[in-house]
C-alpha cells in the first residue's frame, strides 16, 4: 500500500524526519488508539520492534532560513507499507484530520492519494531511492558504498527486515549494483540519541538515487514495499521500482 500526502505549511525544520514520524504516529492514533498502542507499546514500555513502513519527504519550493525550510509551495509525504491494517489506519487518520501540529509547526493536509503498487516479475530490478538508504556495521558505524562490509551488511539488514515482517528472511542472497547513487548526510534530532549522548543532533550517512538488485522475486517485491536498510520508519530507505 502506497500513499502520497500533500501538506501546506509556512515552514519545516531542516531536521524534519522527527516531525513526520510524529504526524504518522498521530494519524494512526487518531484512527485507532488500540492499534496505535499495540504498535508502539509493549507492557507499558516503548515497543522497539521494527515497524513495517517507510517514508520519504519532498519539499517543493523553499528558501532556507536558520534551521528551517521556508516553504513556498507544498510538502509531499510518500509512505509505503505491505501491512494492510497499518496502511488503512494511517490512511483513515490522515484523511479524517485536516491539521497536524508539532512544536510550533503546523501542517494543513491538502489531499491523500493512494498510489499504484508495481509488481516485480523478474529476479533483476532497478530502483530509485527517494529517501537515503542507511547501512550500518555491526558496531553501529554508518557505512559508505566503498566499504568492504557494505554488501554483507546490506544483505544482513534486508534479511532482518523481511524476517520481522513475514517470519522468514531472504530466500536468496542479494546482489547489489550502484547505478547512480549520491551520498547525502541527514541531520536528525531524536530524543533517544540526545538522552544517550547529550548531543542535539546526529548526522546520518545515506545514499539516494538509482541502484540494481538481483535476487528472489518475492524478496524484491517485499523489500520494495518495506523499504531498504536501517531507520526505515524514521524516513530512510523509501524506494520506487523503475524497471
Amino acid at each position: 500500500m502506497r500513499m502520497k500526502v500533500e501538506f501546506k505549511t509556512d515552514k519545516l525544520p531542516i531536521a524534519y524526519n522527527t516531525l513526520f514520524m510524529s504526524v504518522i504516529k498521530e494519524a494512526i492514533k487518531k484512527s485507532s488508539e488500540e492499534y496505535y498502542n499495540s504498535l508502539y507499546y509493549y507492557e507499558d514500555k516503548n515497543n522497539k520492534k521494527t515497524k513495517n513502513f517507510t517514508f520519504s519527504v519532498y519539499v517543493k519550493g523553499y528558501d532556507i532560513e536558520n534551521e528551517n525550510f521556508i516553504v513556498k509551495d507544498r510538502v509531499i509525504l510518500n509512505i509505503s507499507t505491505p501491512d494492510l491494517e497499518l496502511g488503512l489506519n494511517l490512511y483513515n487518520g490522515l484523511i479524517n484530520y485536516p491539521k497536524f501540529t508539532y512544536k510550533d509547526y503546523e501542517l494543513k493536509r491538502i489531499r491523500v492519494d493512494l498510489g499504484k503498487e508495481m509488481n516485480i516479475d523478474s529476479e533483476e530490478a532497478i530502483f530509485n531511492a527517494l529517501s537515503p538508504i542507511c547501512i550500518k556495521s555491526k558496531n553501529g558505524k554508518f557505512l559508505n558504498i566503498e566499504d568492504s562490509e557494505y554488501i554483507k551488511e546490506f544483505n544482513y539488514i534486508s534479511n532482518e527486515v523481511l524476517k520481522n515482517y513475514r517470519g522468514y528472511g531472504l530466500k536468496k542472497e542479494l546482489n547489489f549494483e550502484n547505478i547512480k547513487l549520491n551520498k547525502v548526510v541527514v541531520k536528525e534530532g531524536l530524543r533517544e540519541f540526545r538522552n544517550v549522548t547529550g548531543k542535539s543532533y546526529q548526522y546520518v550517512n545515506g545514499y539516494k538515487g538509482k541502484f540494481k538488485l538481483n535476487g528472489d522475486i518475492e524478496d524484491l517485491n517485499d523489500l520494495y514495499k518495506l523499504g531498504i536498510g536501517f531507520k526505515r520508519a524514521q524516513g530512510f530507505g523509501y524506494i520506487d521500482f523503475i524497471e
